[in-house]
């Protein structure tokens, strides 16, 4: 069996463009999904079909500490050897900062932190030498905001997390950057009100949202490009907050 690369949330959003991009240079593919089986056998055989590489599917809510378990023993069992590992799967929780529960500030901290981090600790010796992690990061780990406190502080632990690991990934020979998108034109921000859309447009000095695709090839650089590392590439399009 090929070597392949781990995609969590890698059904929808940013990870089904980054599982295209990835599948379209002959990468082999094992995504995990959250809930939505139906999208995710649509995106399996999608990629399949136009691109002839292998490619899995494995159910995991990043936000159970057994799924951690899970994907080991999917991997384990198949004994299946990582090129590299995207962490992109997220949680937010969009509570205003009066009414924010305690319950639910810890599974946004489980889903965006820990998991990845304990996940790794399991699987990394499945990683080959000269690897790659990529997490997704966020612009609103970066500029002020007042969408998400939880999801703003997590993802500055992501940030973080990829500029400490890097001395503890030395002994397997790998790698770790991130990716920190701005505004993608995803198809939960299409939903968004044309009034929103075009508040958050004058603010990048694009003018726009960015694609989803061209967001993809950085997640590709950071994989293929052997000296990348402890890297938060942004990726916002020139945005200004002010």
């Amino acid at each position: 069996m090929g070597q392949f690369i781990l995609i969590t949330g890698g059904t929808k959003g940013i990870g089904k463009a980054v599982a295209s991009c990835l599948a379209k240079a002959g990468h082999n593919l094992l995504l995990t999904y959250a809930s939505d089986e139906s999208a995710a056998i649509r995106a399996v055989n999608g990629l399949q079909q136009q691109f002839g590489v292998e490619v899995d599917s494995l159910q995991a809510d990043i936000s159970d500490k057994n799924t951690i378990d899970k994907i080991e023993q999917y991997l384990d069992d198949r004994d299946i050897r990582l090129e590299a590992v995207v962490f992109n799967a997220g949680l937010t929780c969009r509570d205003p900062f009066e009414e924010l529960d305690m319950a639910e500030w810890e599974r946004v901290f489980f889903a965006n932190v820990h998991f990845p981090v304990f996940l790794l600790q399991r699987i990394v010796n499945r990683i080959s030498k000269g690897g790659s992690i990529v997490f997704t990061g966020s612009l609103m780990g970066i500029q002020p905001h007042s969408v998400s406190l939880a999801y703003g502080v997590t993802k500055s632990a992501v940030h973080s997390l990829v500029k400490n690991m890097v001395k503890f990934l030395v002994p397997y020979e790998l790698r770790v950057n991130a990716v920190a998108p701005g505004f993608v034109d995803t198809e939960w921000q299409k939903t968004k009100p044309a009034e929103i859309r075009r508040n958050i447009e004058n603010k990048v000095s694009l003018g726009r949202f960015c694609d989803p695709e061209e967001l993809a090839e950085v997640y590709k650089m950071l994989i293929e490009n052997s000296y990348f590392n402890g890297e938060v590439v942004v990726v916002d399009g020139g945005y200004s907050y002010k």
